[in-house]
């Protein structure tokens, strides 16, 4: 056998290793694709069986939301906690503006107490959640970009039932969390009973609903919004474990019937990828009204409310942002 034939034989060896490799990696990204697909559509599937969304609610509060052009490899995104009163008016519990820079790969989240007396466009001064009852997520909006100078591209608003499923789709043993007092606190009519023991432990989804809703100790609302953050905090670690990976597209799939938001699945689906190849630091978090920027205050027509510095608490927002 000559050189030439030689060369030509492992020339011929080399492209069928190339191509037996290449087959692999399509069988295995096929493969990868199909358990995406059949993990979020089976979650939906199961979800939808208890779906309380209000389609057309949801529809007019996608038609009307107004929000900014996304900034180039910067996503803002409107956090709403919601549920509804006793005569099924839609009421937020939660006010949260998230910030994911994928340049930067930073995770920033803004949480705005619901007693922040502020200017509402349109109707004058009020707590910042009275903006959702009147005119959903887009008055929200228009309330924070009005007052502090932060707008947002999308909208979420998750229901609680939601946040429970969520969570034990995540991370179906528990999520560890160090309950950092005795919670006990019972409310008929919001259809709250809440028992937490106090210590290092983990708890499902309605157990750590249970936690961020406290509010019965002297720190209140404040206690509260700081249980949220935490909370957020430690899903995302657990979001990026082994585990919540390999859970996320069935998560996505039960959270679609329980969320009303402006976003696409497939701009959901893309921003959890970037998150897990990206894998930000820790989520850094910040609070309206920031220490020393408020005082305590009461209106007839809005009970008891903080008022705001509105020129420190903006300050102080830009310079979070801009860290």
């Amino acid at each position: 056998m000559d050189t030439q034939q030689r060369s030509e034989r492992r020339k011929h060896r080399k492209k069928s290793r190339r191509r037996k490799i290449i087959l692999i990696l399509l069988a295995v990204l096929i493969l990868i694709a199909g358990y995406v697909f059949y993990e979020y559509w089976d979650g939906k599937r199961e979800a939808e069986k208890a779906g309380t969304q209000d389609t057309e609610l949801n529809q007019e509060y996608m038609e009307s939301f107004e929000g900014v052009e996304e900034a180039e490899g910067v996503t803002n995104v409107l956090l709403l906690g919601a549920d509804s009163d006793e005569y099924g008016n839609p009421r937020t519990d939660t006010i949260m503006m998230a910030q994911y820079d994928v340049d930067r790969e930073k995770v920033k989240l803004i949480s705005f107490m619901r007693d922040s007396y502020v200017e509402i466009p349109g109707m004058g001064f009020n707590k910042i959640n009275a903006s959702f009852s009147r005119g959903g997520p887009e008055l929200v909006r228009k309330t924070i970009s009005h007052n502090f100078g932060m707008d947002a591209q999308y909208y979420a608003i998750v229901d609680f039932e939601g946040f429970t499923r969520i969570v034990d789709t995540i991370s179906p043993d528990g999520v560890e969390i160090d309950v950092e007092k005795r919670m006990q606190y019972t409310d008929k009519k919001a259809g709250l009973n809440i028992d937490l023991q106090p210590g290092q432990q983990k708890l499902n989804g309605e157990q750590l609903l249970h936690y961020v809703r406290f509010r019965s100790d002297n720190e209140n609302d404040f206690g509260r919004v700081r249980r949220q953050q935490k909370v957020l905090s430690t899903l995302k670690d657990e979001a990026m474990s082994f585990t919540g990976i390999m859970n996320l597209p069935r998560a996505v799939g039960t959270l679609e019937p329980f969320v009303n938001t402006n976003m696409e699945t497939k701009k959901i689906l893309s921003l959890g990828y970037e998150f897990i190849t990206n894998k930000p630091g820790e989520i850094e978090s910040f609070r309206i009204p920031a220490d020393g920027t408020y005082r305590n205050g009461r209106y007839s027509h809005a009970g008891l409310v903080l008022e705001l510095d509105f020129e420190a608490n903006r300050q102080a927002l830009q310079e979070f942002l801009a860290e």
